[in-house]
């Protein structure tokens, strides 16, 4: 069954706006490419699309809101930056399979990882260091209030003196 065919019948009398997951394993892509998937799909989290004979990702819509993405057993050899930026919070890949011969092909998506890891890093180490300067301030009124004390308890000794 070619891929078109088989998205129509995944939808069943639905709207793609309305679809978050999609299988489509074992159908055929015609010329390695995917056919009938387009940018109406939005709310799509997972889609699989294992032994489907795919070679390219070239036509892969935007897919913002996908988390999951199967890509296992088809002829991908490259082009997989296209996911860095058609599919941006993508959290699971699986490329099992596929005719990856080096890790060149892969570096796009480690790019996108770290980018995502510096972000949240970034996050937190913001976070970390407004709790820091709250303990500072607050150590720092602490000293102030215990300095604050030391002299009203040297005046009155002096005074008793």
């Amino acid at each position: 069954m070619e891929m078109k065919k088989r998205i129509n019948l995944e939808l069943r009398n639905r709207a793609p706006e309305e679809v978050t997951e999609l299988v489509l394993d074992n159908c055929l892509c015609v010329n390695g490419e995917i056919e009938g998937l387009n940018d109406t799909f939005k709310e799509l989290e997972f889609l699989s699309m294992a032994n489907v004979e795919l070679s390219s990702l070239a036509r892969l819509p935007s897919l913002n809101k996908l988390r999951k993405l199967e890509l296992s057993d088809n002829i991908i050899s490259g082009g997989l930056e296209v996911l860095a930026e058609k599919c941006p919070n993508l959290t699971y890949l699986n490329l099992s399979g596929n005719k990856i011969k080096d890790l060149s092909t892969v570096e796009a998506l480690m790019e996108m990882t770290m980018m995502k890891m510096k972000r949240k890093m970034k996050l937190v180490h913001l976070k970390d260091m407004r709790r820091r300067r709250r303990k500072r301030r607050k150590k720092m009124r602490m000293k102030m209030k215990q300095a604050q004390n030391w002299e009203r308890a040297k005046r009155k000794w002096a005074s008793h003196i």
